[in-house]
């Protein structure tokens, strides 16, 4: 083999890598010449085709009839145009390895063989929705397709994702850390996971049913890692007792107390003497509803859907609730609303009921509605089938027919609520 002992040009590693890339992507195809039309592509080498500096257009010509007269490649030239303008430059599919060499880049094949030793040597240690993700790309290098999230080409980012991929839980976690901090324990870097954090929930989403609607924050929340430690705010007469036996009242609390999502996953029972017990998505309405009705009321912010710490407060409640007391949630008419209370029935308890969740708000409130997203229409005709929300199908469908969608915080307390 002929030794090769130039730099390419820029204008020559672009067109040999263009020539690489088609090459590539015929992979398992009949081993057919691969071709490059300039002209028609010109956009992609300006230098070939200036009208003010020859030099680029010289210097390619000349390392690209080098490459020619080692049988590497094959050059058509524009008629009349015989040593100054290429009309096309074709490769050999037979002889590709010394232009691999010319341009240091690793052929695909290599990149596939490496990337699937580095996935089965990991798999075994990996389990659950982790242990799929691996599996599904290992299945997608099989088929010669895109590995995404893991790279071909990059071997920190598939070792430092492998190695987040092993830290993580299956399931969800009541443990709480800071990213930062769960950074550094893994990478010895504070920053590292915040760049690894959206192809990871990505994977995560993915391969986890349960977490599938869910965005990134909260797929994070479920494996116990947030921005910072959360509080849970909770208003009304509560009796919680801690795993060391310790009784903590807050029913002289207004408008309303925040304990440590430390404190709240180590609870094991959990009381309250009222008369009805509303779950609120939204921090506003939530003191809107303290602000209107003090008696009789106990209240949980559930900022969202609710993380594993507020399931794990809300079961304990639920398990020692009388049945005369109502288990209420208050959330947007919205497809996010009635997600939260498809996941609190299947994850909680049964017995959530919606409170100003009905056709009756909706109207009464209309003027502030939003019009529905082709992605809400889409996403509430999905939850129309949901098992969990056989009984809100009536506003579903009114939600459909009137196309619009209704925030709590447009809705209008007064003293009878």
């Amino acid at each position: 083999m002929a030794r090769l002992d130039f730099t390419p040009s820029p204008t020559v590693a672009a067109l040999l890598n263009q020539l690489l890339d088609i090459y590539e992507r015929r992979d398992g195809a009949p081993r057919q010449a691969v071709r490059v039309r300039l002209a028609e592509t010109a956009k992609a080498w300006p230098d070939y085709y200036s009208q003010t500096d020859p030099g680029p257009r010289l210097l390619a010509n000349e390392q690209l009839s080098q490459l020619a007269r080692l049988d590497y490649l094959t050059l058509t030239w524009e008629p009349g145009q015989t040593d100054h303008l290429l009309e096309t430059v074709t490769l050999a599919p037979d002889r590709t390895e010394p232009l691999y060499q010319l341009l240091a880049r690793q052929p695909l094949a290599e990149q596939r063989r490496r990337l699937r030793e580095m996935l089965l040597a990991e798999r075994s240690h990996l389990s659950g929705w982790r242990r799929r993700a691996v599996e599904h790309c290992l299945t997608q290098l099989r088929q010669h397709k895109s590995p995404s999230p893991f790279s071909l080409t990059n071997l920190d980012l598939n070792r430092d994702l492998l190695t987040l991929l092993q830290a993580l839980p299956d399931q969800e976690s009541r443990t709480e850390t800071p990213y930062r901090v769960f950074s550094v324990r893994l990478f010895n870097d504070s920053k590292r996971f915040e760049s690894l954090k959206e192809v990871a929930a990505r994977l995560a989403r993915r391969h986890q049913p349960d977490w599938h609607d869910l965005p990134p924050p909260d797929v994070w929340r479920e494996m116990g890692l947030v921005a910072n430690p959360n509080h849970l705010y909770l208003y009304g007469p509560w009796r919680l007792v801690d795993s060391e036996g310790q009784l903590i009242s807050l029913a002289e609390f207004y408008p309303s107390v925040g304990i440590p999502a430390g404190l709240a996953a180590r609870l094991q029972q959990v009381k309250v003497e009222a008369e009805v017990v509303v779950c609120v998505e939204n921090l506003a309405s939530f003191y809107e509803l303290v602000r209107h009705r003090r008696h009789g009321l106990a209240a949980v912010c559930l900022w969202g859907n609710p993380a594993p710490v507020m399931r794990h407060l809300l079961r304990r409640l639920a398990a020692d609730l009388p049945e005369a007391v109502p288990l209420r949630l208050w959330a947007d008419i919205d497809y996010g609303g009635l997600n939260i209370l498809a996941q609190l029935r299947r994850l909680v308890s049964p017995r959530f009921t919606p409170w100003r969740m009905d056709d009756h708000t909706l109207d009464a409130f209309a003027k502030w509605g939003q019009p529905l997203t082709p992605t809400d229409l889409r996403n509430l005709t999905r939850l129309r089938r949901h098992p969990d929300l056989a009984d809100m199908g009536h506003l579903i469908d009114h939600m459909l027919l009137r196309e619009i969608k209704l925030e709590q915080e447009a809705v209008v307390l007064d003293s009878a609520d």
